[in-house]
């Protein structure tokens, strides 16, 4: 029996070398920058060597080759192989100052400027964003946090279910570009206004029972799971395993943290076709 293959994509700059050697440390067979013409015949074998889950990265970075990756997809689906498309993200800015740090050009940068490049690689991309199964936005995280991500992903090898990303952010440092669900919870009155509750986070007990106890906010997470799973089977018909909610308030510290675990644990608890782990994108920014 094949595993199920990672095919990872992405903007240049976005992490692929991080997940890639992420990937390798949770004991996958990574094979990088591999020309898509190839990408039938490996995906049918469906496993690296000693039977380890196969990854392949695969990119700009290829050239003209890159080009016949529409293709080679298309094969893949006609033949029913069992793969997941993983897209890695970033905003132009943080794309850019990523660069310059690094004193890289971009790829399809040539004479241009670095912003020239990433334009032309969001076009060259556009679909393959639009078709992918898991999309990872990398702007606000550093290489330990995105290995903590794909680690929380990926880690068990091949899915049997559905995992849930449930991902707090605050508005005010924008709306995560790998959002499936965006839920906003600024209408729960907000412990930043609370003196002795400022400093903290939803992570604390104090936090979480202000934010949990107020009017409303209990049958409000209890309706939202249970609108999650009505969509689980769904999901699985159409071969979706990684889906992930975003929770919003303002500075995403307080409400969004506090919700954001307590629909994990709920979405947890269901069964075994759906597990839920709760990621914090912007605790600690302020």
């Amino acid at each position: 029996m094949t595993q199920e293959t990672l095919i990872l994509t992405g903007m240049s700059g976005a992490g692929r070398s991080t997940v890639a050697h992420a990937l390798e440390d949770l004991g996958w067979y990574v094979v990088d920058n591999l020309p898509p013409s190839l990408l039938p015949a490996l995906v049918t074998k469906g496993t690296g060597p000693q039977g380890k889950e196969l990854a392949v990265v695969v990119d700009v970075r290829g050239g003209e080759f890159f080009d016949e990756l529409t293709h080679a997809l298309a094969e893949l689906k006609k033949s029913n192989s069992d793969y997941r498309l993983v897209f890695l993200d970033a905003t132009d800015q943080s794309l850019v100052q990523r660069f310059e740090s690094t004193r890289r050009p971009h790829p399809l940068q040539g004479k241009d400027r670095i912003v020239d490049g990433i334009a032309r690689e969001r076009a060259k991309l556009e679909d393959f964003r639009s078709q992918a199964d898991v999309a990872i936005d990398t702007s606000n995280l550093n290489v330990h946090q995105l290995e903590k991500r794909i680690g929380e992903i990926f880690g068990a090898g091949k899915v049997q279910g559905i995992r849930v990303n449930v991902l707090s952010f605050g508005y005010k440092y924008g709306i995560p570009v790998d959002a499936d669900l965006v839920l906003d919870c600024r209408f729960i009155p907000n412990p930043h206004w609370i003196p002795e509750l400022r400093p903290l986070t939803g992570l604390t007990p104090q936090v979480s029972a202000k934010v949990l106890g107020s009017e409303g906010v209990k049958a409000f997470v209890q309706g939202y799971v249970r609108l999650v799973d009505s969509m689980i089977d769904g999901y699985m018909r159409e071969g979706k395993k990684y889906v992930t909610i975003a929770v919003g308030c303002t500075g995403g510290k307080h409400r969004s943290v506090a919700i954001t675990e307590e629909i994990a644990r709920q979405l947890s608890s269901i069964g075994n076709e759906l597990s839920a782990h709760p990621t914090h994108r912007d605790v600690g920014r302020e």
